[in-house]
């Protein structure tokens, strides 16, 4: 197999949620950093790559994969062990409703294209878009909750980090720099709490990328 690498950006909330997948399977991979706040996804190198010029993108070779749900199935199924899903097929078809639920209905809602367009477009300033993201969070990490409770035991889902929590985690780094009220939803806290300390997810955290902002 080819020698990977990830282009990424530090706060990138998909791209984080690879870099832990990428850990939990052990993959050795080498990251090209693109500053998103600089625009600098949009230069005409990185669009040849990826035609919308988002991060991430996974380099393979010759093979270039985008979007993050494909990037995580396309690892899941070339590197199968320790599986990021479970062995059962009604198990996996839940995991991939919690992680949709994130991927799909809160995050697209709350990334840096977004909120730059609510501020260019309509004024919105910090405090507005704080609660701009933390109405969205908040209405999926309600639903989340009882899904989390329900399914999991320690972890996101079941008693072993997996999918379900390389979407969790990083959305709940999200919330927390959105000033979004954690308090109604323990049991997604206490799951990342669990996964937090654990190699693979202390290694994707923004703050350890080579192009994180130095801290203040």
């Amino acid at each position: 197999m080819s020698a990977l690498t990830l282009h990424s950006y530090w706060r990138s909330s998909a791209a984080y949620r690879v870099r832990i997948a990428l850990n939990l399977k052990g993959l050795a991979y080498d990251q090209v950093t693109h500053d998103l706040r600089a625009g600098a996804q949009r230069a005409p190198a990185y669009r040849a790559l990826a035609p919308q010029s988002l991060v991430p993108a996974l380099e393979a070779g010759d093979f270039v994969l985008t979007q993050s749900p494909a990037i995580l199935e396309w690892i899941e199924e070339g590197w199968p062990q320790p599986p990021l899903l479970p062995a059962n097929a009604q198990d996996r078809a839940i995991v991939r409703a919690m992680a949709a639920l994130i991927g799909c209905d809160i995050h697209p809602l709350n990334n840096l294209r977004v909120l730059r367009a609510l501020k260019r477009d309509f004024g919105a300033d910090q405090a507005v878009l704080d609660q701009w993201a933390g109405r969205w969070i908040a209405d999926g990490f309600a639903a989340l909750e009882i899904l989390v409770a329900r399914h999991g035991r320690g972890f996101a889902f079941g008693d072993r980090p997996g999918l379900a929590d390389c979407y969790l985690v990083p959305q709940l780094y999200s919330a927390e720099r959105f000033n979004v009220d954690l308090s109604p939803f323990p049991t997604l806290v206490a799951a990342v709490e669990r996964a937090r300390p654990l190699d693979a997810f202390a290694a994707a955290h923004p703050s350890a990328q080579p192009d994180a902002d130095p801290p203040y």
